[in-house]
């Protein structure tokens, strides 16, 4: 039986299967044997390419792309235009990449503060 192809008004349709509960709940540590699973060393230090490396101080930091582009206050598109090097990020871009790469929690924290939960 051949697959029947989905329309555009069928996929926004649908209800998202994602458990935000459970992206919440998952610690340091639940990402850390995550990175180790898929081959990658937690503890490895940043190489300078790294540092300004969106998807990679994205990914240290378990999130997805929805997620770091509001940690960051940036809309998605942007996000995605930097990991897919179809943009080049500006001057702070870059140094926000810096700070998150070297301070990822403290870089959060001042992100967030005053922020609704």
């Amino acid at each position: 039986m051949a697959k029947q192809k989905m329309t555009l008004g069928d996929i926004m349709s649908r209800v998202p299967t994602v458990d935000l509960a459970r992206i919440d709940a998952t610690t340091e540590a639940d990402v850390a044997r995550q990175m180790r699973e898929e081959g990658y060393d937690p503890d490895e230090a940043l190489r300078d390419e790294d540092i300004i490396s969106p998807s990679v101080i994205r990914k240290r930091l378990g999130m997805s792309q929805a997620r770091f582009a509001r940690a960051i206050h940036v809309p998605l598109v942007t996000l995605r235009s930097w990991e897919q090097g179809k943009t080049l990020m500006d001057p702070s871009a870059r140094a926000l990449m810096t700070i998150l790469a070297r301070e990822p929690q403290a870089a959060l924290r001042a992100l967030t503060e005053g922020q609704a939960a």
